[in-house]
């Protein structure tokens, strides 16, 4: 890139702020905190989306069709889907595949911007897309995890300086590189930088327009009903769930909906309600949007925001967590790459953890015997199953309270296998599992990170430590044992009636 590349960007991206953008040039990211590089070449520019999926409220999108209308160019959009990436199972990519065909259609009519789908390795099937269609610009999502940052590397080498990379934090509200260029200890060292900077980003989004250019190229037929019948089929032992629905649209209604939208109907009892295992309800049920970038955080925080002085309390709480919790959660995993093992516990963790590694356990289970919930502990069985069925384990008992992998510990030889199958378990049933957020929280629960050294016991040492009593004191433990029944059963019967109707209809095609 030339030595001006720094001020010929910073006067194209007039619409988004350049600290929400990094250049990645070749396999190195450049230390200019500000987009760098322009294309220029006359080619397209390509948004290669991943983590957030979604045409509104987008960043990423934003900047590409800036960048395109200012070098006279046409923008695409595509996406690769990956082979059950990280263990997702049909839950997770029959949602997001749902979500993505809702897309194609809302980019196409409003923006006349194409939707490529690829199949297969990104590090191959992004570069030589590149090459077919003679790009200059390659936008990118951001994302904080191990393997995504090696794929950017890797296309980053393959296309050289032929095609410049601008990586966009469409994710967070306040850029992750911009609330912190280190990793941050607990909730209490980010939160202050992030709201002393949310004045800077919190603000609605600039109206987008379809590219002054358009695509003159095919537009390009997806089978998305060949596609969702071939993940439902490989990914059939984790099937999808009914209670949510996929897409903007559904997002939006799920966050502002006159029904049953979080912040119209159920944001009163928020700060309350949310630690209480039997109202569901009481969550903003937002997190799978959240998670596949359906809907926007920014988005959420700004309505939520405008509600603040009818619902002080809900609103703050809502908003620690929809900011400052998640955005901890990318600042460990961007900043610490064993994010996902005992190596990325701090050091007196880590130390108490091997000091006691060898106690002896009143109960071991393997992990056949943990992900088919049968374990002495009723509590811990109820959590377990309605992750397995409902796809979504309680806000409280996962994140707030994380009893479920707390006891993992408790019950396996050792941390090192304890937080395998935490992580293991989360993201093969949870509909959001494979994100930052559930690495910490199984991070939280089995090494002590975002917490402090508490009393020395048996097996724990100085992790925190939670018990059965503990949670009969908190919330009705019975009550919400007797609300997991219902849902299992509930669960098992749409299954059965799932097959049965596929039974019929493959009878019907044997008779034809």
């Amino acid at each position: 890139m030339s030595s001006d590349a720094p001020q010929i960007i910073k006067r194209a991206c007039s619409v988004v702020p350049p600290t929400r953008q990094l250049v990645l040039q070749g396999s190195k990211r450049s230390n200019q905190q500000q987009c760098g590089g322009g294309g220029g070449g006359g080619g397209a520019v390509v948004y290669w989306m991943f983590r957030d999926q979604r045409v509104r409220d987008n960043w990423a999108l934003i900047h590409a069709v800036d960048q395109a209308n200012h070098f006279k160019v046409p923008v695409v959009v595509a996406f690769n889907l990956f082979d059950q990436f990280l263990g997702a199972k049909a839950r997770q990519l029959g949602f997001m595949l749902r979500g993505l065909q809702e897309l194609q259609c809302s980019l196409m009519e409003t923006l006349q911007i194409p939707f490529f789908l690829f199949q297969g390795e990104a590090v191959e099937t992004i570069p030589d897309f590149l090459r077919e269609c003679g790009a200059s610009l390659l936008v990118t999502d951001f994302s904080p995890l191990r393997e995504v940052r090696k794929w950017k590397e890797e296309i980053c080498s393959r296309v050289g300086d032929s095609v410049a990379v601008h990586e966009v934090d469409a994710h967070n509200v306040v850029p992750l590189w911009v609330a912190s260029q280190k990793l941050e200890y607990s909730a209490r060292t980010l939160r202050g930088k992030i709201n002393k900077l949310l004045p800077e980003y919190l603000f609605d989004y600039p109206k987008i327009t379809s590219p002054q250019m358009k695509w003159e190229g095919e537009t390009p037929v997806i089978d998305w009903e060949g596609l969702i019948a071939d993940v439902s089929r490989k990914g059939a032992e984790v099937p999808e769930v009914g209670w949510c629905e996929p897409g903007e649209t559904a997002a939006m209604e799920v966050l502002l909906g006159s029904k049953d939208g979080f912040l119209t109907k159920r944001l009163k009892n928020y700060s309350s309600d949310r630690n209480n295992p039997l109202k569901p309800k009481g969550l903003s049920c937002l997190s799978p949007y959240l998670h596949f970038g359906q809907i926007s955080a920014q988005r959420c925080a700004l309505e939520a925001r405008n509600l603040r002085k009818l619902h002080t309390q809900s609103v703050d709480a809502f908003l620690e967590e929809l900011i400052v919790r998640r955005e901890l959660s990318d600042n460990f995993c961007y900043y610490q790459p064993h994010y996902d093992s005992l190596l990325g516990a701090w050091e007196w963790a880590r130390k108490t953890l091997m000091d006691h590694a060898g106690d002896k356990r009143e109960h071991v289970y393997t992990k056949e015997q943990l992900e088919s919930a049968k374990t002495f502990d009723p509590l811990w069985n109820a959590s377990q199953l309605e992750m397995v069925h409902h796809g979504k384990m309680h806000g409280f008992m996962r994140q707030l309270l994380m009893y479920w992998a707390k006891k993992i510990l408790e019950w396996t030889t050792g941390p090192e296998e304890a937080l395998s199958i935490a992580i293991y378990l989360n993201d093969k049933y949870e509909l959001d599992g494979r994100d930052p957020s559930g690495y910490v929280g199984c991070m939280w629960s089995i090494c002590g990170v975002h917490d402090q050294g508490w009393r020395e016991r048996p097996v724990f040492g100085k992790i925190r430590y939670m018990n059965y009593e503990g949670c009969k004191r908190k919330f009705d433990v019975d009550g919400y044992l007797a609300h997991v029944k219902r849902l299992v059963n509930g669960s098992k019967k749409r299954k059965g009636e799932g097959i049965a109707g596929e039974a019929v209809k493959e009878s019907r095609r044997s008779e034809s």
